[in-house]
This record gives structure tokens, C-alpha cells and sequence, in this order.
């Protein structure tokens, strides 16, 4: 074990990554100090909830990642509020808005990403205009849903984000239209069928599904908005939420000169190009063995994976990433489980369980190798896909879409 109790290890960014992080780092044997930093003001939370069940109850303090007193169980320092202006990686320090600058020995960076707000004209203009990212968003959306008479909402971009707040402002009484630029919502992540499934389903719920409508402004009407699409039409709401993408917070990293390639690129140890500095969650461009190749993740899982793999680093010890992706959505009372990137598939599988008309899954392939599986309530499709993919092995498509062939590990085999 390195001796590290004159050492103090910062962190810049308090969310799953950086606060898993924090509480691993001292499981590993870290004695020195340990410091979180970040600009939101609430106590750590999960993020995931937040356009799932806070909408509906509201309750921030039973989202919390870990409970206050932990932090000073475990000798963490919270700096929450407060904005990290820049990185000297000479002098070893980092700079507070309006405070001393504070050293380190080691530094990690979980600065995650912030909402894309897209170039729209008048969308600076717009009244009850949100993203979806932060507390501060959700608890905002909420106030404005809670004071609108008629709670009209519009929701740009039919991504998961837009999909699963569409859901959840539907469950409180909104009125909610998505409007999707793409062919179809979910196009760049899903096959065509899945789709069709999440389209019918929010319809089936009363959420107004629109494709190929490209948002080109937004008039101010006072209390309300006015959305125009580049079809000639418009739609009227109390509420706009956007919810087309993510923009990766790598200012710092790159203003200190640190690699980037999409994001903060780490080696397979979480670790930038400068020995005292690692870099985790959805700001880093990491490797990862399975694939052979550096990608780029939005999952709290990996997130918390990363998290490990540093902290592990950090204390002497080699542990690789080595991490299948996964990634999950709730919508209504549906269950979406993904494991496995899709990209690059040429062939999709459906599997639809004969004792449950609620449960299927989908199996995308790129000729022999399963890429991906999609799982609609299936906890089973989820565990065996991961299992499958994990360990490259071959399956028999036709006994897996064969639904009088139980779902088991050899029965696909």
C-alpha cells in the first residue's frame, strides 16, 4: 500500500462517478484527504430518477446517492456550490471561483456533461423553457407543471431522456407532445421494431409521438410558447422541454492541455496523459478490451465501474477496466434493459416469451457475433445477452427465437 496520508486527492464533479469514486478510493486504504467539488449546491443525488419518479413525488433528500453523515464517517469533504475555473497541472492546484486555490497530489476529474441546447431562434426568449439534467431542472419543470392551468408541454427530441419525461409529466395530468427530427424516436441507439414499440406504447398512454419535425423557432407569446417546425407547422405550450443530447463538460481537462478526443481520453486504468490525473464517467473517451477500440459512454454504470478502476489505480493496484455496457429506462410500467453497443448490427432477432405478452426481447447480430440485446421486462434476456455477449459465444438463432425452448444458459447454445 502507498503511504498517502500527507496526500490530499481532489475531485472535481460530485455525481456518481465522482462520489463513488471518493468512497472507493478510501475502501482502497487512501489516509490522506479526500475533497469533492462541485458546482451544484444539493447534497450528491442519483441522476436517473430525476425525469423518471421526482417528477411525479417530488422528493429529492430519498434520492440521495449516499446520506449525508456518510460523507463524514468517511472523512470526505463536500465543496458543494462552488466552481472549478481552472487546473495548473504545475503547480499542482486548482482554482476556485472567488476562493484560495486548493492543491492536490492527485486529481480526478468527473466533470460529466451538461444539456445540448440547440441553436433555435428565440429559444433564449422562450418562457418555461428547460432541459433535463441537473435538480435544478426536474424541481424547475415540476414548479412550472404545478402553476400551469393547462399544463400544454411540448418536448424536443424523442431520445430516452424525452421519452421518459414524457412518460412521467403524463402520469401527473400534462397534456405532452414529442417532437422528433429523426425518421423514427430512438433511431440512433435501436432497431426500427423497438421503435415502433416505444411509439405505440406512449401513444397507448396518451403522449402525441410526432416524427420528422424539425424545430426551427420558438415565439414568445407571453405565458406561453409557440413552437414552429420547418413543415409549416406549430404547437402551442405552457412548458418546452428540451432533450436532444449532451455536450461533454471537458473544458477544464482541455484547458489544461490534457488529451481530448471526444471526451477526456484514460487509458485502461482511468488515467489521463498526465500521471497525477485521472479522468471517469460520461466525460472520458476510456478502451475497453471487449471491443478492441476507445469509446464513450452515458451510463451510470460505468461510471461507478470507472470510478473502481481508479480509484484501485490511485492506491497501487492494477485493475482494468474491462466492463460490457449497460444501460436501462423506465417508462410507464415497462422495464427496458440494454446490455451491448448495437452499433454496426446487420441483423435483428425477436424473442417474444410465450407465457408473458408483456415480455419480449431483441437480439442484434452483426452476421454470427451477438452485438446487443434489448429487454422488454425480461430480466432473463438481460442476464443471459450479458452472459452471451461477455463471453463472444456462438448462438443458435433458431432455437433462441424458438419460444417453446426455455430461456436458459445452454438453451441457445
Amino acid at each position: 500500500m502507498l503511504e498517502t496520508a500527507n496526500q490530499i486527492c481532489v475531485v472535481i464533479g460530485a455525481s456518481h462517478a465522482g462520489v463513488n469514486f471518493a468512497f472507493n478510493l478510501r475502501k482502497e486504504g487512501w489516509q490522506g484527504a479526500i475533497i469533492l467539488y462541485d458546482v451544484d449546491p444539493n447534497t450528491p443525488y442519483h441522476r436517473p430518477p430525476l425525469s423518471k419518479s421526482y417528477i411525479v413525488n417530488g422528493d429529492l433528500n430519498s434520492n440521495l446517492l449516499k446520506p449525508l453523515e456518510s460523507y463524514q464517517k468517511e472523512n470526505i469533504t463536500l465543496e458543494l456550490g462552488k466552481k472549478v475555473t481552472s487546473i495548473n497541472r504545475a503547480l499542482k492546484t486548482i482554482s476556485i471561483e472567488n476562493e484560495t486555490d486548493q492543491k492536490y497530489d492527485k486529481l480526478v476529474i468527473a466533470t460529466g456533461a451538461i444539456a445540448l441546447i440547440p441553436q433555435i431562434n428565440g429559444i433564449k426568449e422562450a418562457t418555461n423553457l428547460f432541459a433535463m439534467r441537473t435538480a435544478a431542472d426536474a424541481i424547475a419543470i415540476k414548479n412550472a407543471i404545478d402553476t400551469s392551468s393547462e399544463k400544454r408541454v411540448v418536448i424536443i427530441g424523442g431520445g430516452y431522456i424525452g421519452l421518459e419525461t414524457a412518460a412521467s409529466l403524463k402520469k401527473i395530468g400534462a397534456k405532452v407532445i414529442v417532437l422528433e427530427r429523426e425518421s423514427r424516436v430512438l433511431e440512433r441507439v435501436t432497431a426500427p421494431l423497438m421503435s415502433e414499440y416505444f411509439m405505440d406504447l406512449h401513444q397507448e398512454n396518451g403522449v402525441k409521438i410526432l416524427i420528422k419535425k424539425n424545430v426551427i423557432s420558438i415565439k414568445n407569446e407571453g405565458s406561453f410558447n409557440t413552437v414552429f417546425c420547418d413543415d409549416n407547422t406549430y404547437f402551442e405550450a405552457d412548458i418546452v422541454i428540451v432533450g436532444v443530447g449532451i455536450r461533454v463538460n471537458a473544458e477544464l481537462a482541455k484547458n489544461a492541455d490534457l488529451e481530448i478526443e471526444n471526451g477526456i481520453k484514460v487509458n485502461q486504468f482511468a488515467q489521463t496523459n498526465d500521471k497525477n490525473i485521472y479522468a471517469i464517467g460520461d466525460c472520458t473517451l476510456h478502451y475497453n478490451p471487449h471491443y478492441d477500440k476507445f469509446i464513450r459512454l452515458e451510463s451510470v454504470q460505468n461510471a461507478v465501474d470507472q470510478s473502481k478502476v481508479a480509484a484501485a489505480s490511485i492506491c497501487g493496484k492494477n485493475l482494468i477496466y474491462d466492463t460490457i455496457p449497460w444501460f436501462w429506462s423506465d417508462q410507464y410500467d415497462v422495464k427496458l434493459q440494454m446490455v451491448g453497443l448495437s452499433n454496426g448490427y446487420n441483423e435483428v432477432l425477436l424473442r417474444k416469451e410465450a407465457t408473458e405478452n408483456t415480455s419480449f426481447s431483441v437480439w442484434y447480430f452483426k452476421n454470427e457475433e451477438l452485438l446487443a440485446v434489448d429487454a422488454i421486462n425480461n430480466g432473463k434476456a438481460y442476464v443471459l445477452g450479458t452472459r452471451f455477449i461477455k463471453g463472444k459465444q456462438k448462438i443458435n438463432k433458431s432455437k433462441l427465437v424458438d419460444v417453446s425452448i426455455p430461456m436458459k444458459p445452454t438453451s441457445f447454445l
